[in-house]
């Protein structure tokens, strides 16, 4: 597994490529590729062929069908492998009844670093804003996983590099579990290192000196954050802000055009975790509207 020892850089070596062949799947290789040179990590390509349920069909004709489905799927591999040229690479294509069993199994089968995939955004059901199967790989996954969705997608990435990256902590350990990512994808990407804490309004009654200490040790925690021995290109600017942490990760993204978002995530059991001030939807909102990608690492 990734190293994330406090002043050392991540190790990612194995890198899991979630795809369906979709248009978001297919936005999020590039990124894939890209985070691969940098750590030369080997990428598994991964697909799960799930057979379509052939309503009054004879059981021959369904197993043709189960068939062409799995011919498809190569094909489309084979094009993933040639975008993937140049890199370790293997593609896997399973069948299954479900994507996360067999997921689960890969993940533990190579050392999975990270996991990426794209999302395909909001469905009108709130469960399903990152679509069913990302849904379900941002709840299980104990290992980071990159997502990009629409939103995203939408915006600018010199090849699917990143030049802002912003970290998001309320100072748990949970969302500190992040920090070593943070830091390791700025210092390969030679990006600016934004370091964000939000923080609950203060009560009226709160003396304006309370506050001025407050906003200073948050100030000086999130400093804390980076060893000296730290080698970013640039110093790491820290912002302390008001107001409902989700709005304001997403508010301050696109304010200082932040290209990668990272956020620490609970582990709360198979539910989706908090990543600041520990809200169980503050994580999943960010991952669904944010201008960039998110990396959220589970601790």
């Amino acid at each position: 597994m990734a190293t994330t020892e406090a002043g050392t850089r991540i190790t990612l070596k194995n890198i899991l490529y979630l795809t369906d062949f979709s248009e978001p799947s297919e936005a999020a290789l590039p990124f894939v590729a890209a985070i691969a040179r940098e750590y030369e990590a080997k990428v598994y390509a991964y697909h799960v062929l799930i057979p379509a349920v052939y309503t009054y069909t004879t059981p021959e004709l369904a197993t043709v069908g189960v068939e062409a489905q799995e011919e498809t799927a190569i094909s489309n591999m084979e094009r993933v492998k040639s975008q993937l040229s140049g890199l370790g690479s293997t593609t896997i294509v399973e069948r299954g009844v479900a994507i996360w069993p067999s997921l689960e199994g890969v993940i533990k089968e190579y050392g999975i670093d990270l996991i990426v995939l794209g999302t395909h955004g909001r469905t009108g059901a709130q469960k399903l804003m990152l679509g069913s199967v990302a849904e379900e790989v941002f709840r299980r996954a104990h290992v980071p996983v990159l997502t990009i969705g629409p939103w995203a997608r939408s915006g600018l990435h010199k090849g699917a590099k990143f030049h802002r990256v912003l970290f998001a902590t309320d100072f748990t350990n949970e969302s500190l579990a992040a920090a070593p990512y943070a830091i390791s994808m700025a210092q390969e990407n030679q990006a600016r290192l934004i370091l964000l804490h939000v923080m609950k309004a203060p009560e009226s009654s709160t003396t304006r000196k309370a506050i001025e200490d407050a906003e200073s040790s948050a100030m000086f925690q999130l400093h804390e954050i980076v060893p000296p021995s730290a080698e970013l290109w640039c110093k790491p600017e820290g912002i302390v802000q008001y107001g409902n942490a989700a709005d304001k990760i997403l508010e301050i993204a696109k304010a200082q055009g932040a290209d990668l978002i990272v956020l620490g995530v609970r582990d709360a059991r198979g539910h989706i975790g908090a990543a600041t001030h520990l809200e169980r939807t503050t994580a999943h909102k960010v991952v669904a509207h944010a201008p960039c990608p998110v990396l959220t690492v589970q601790a």
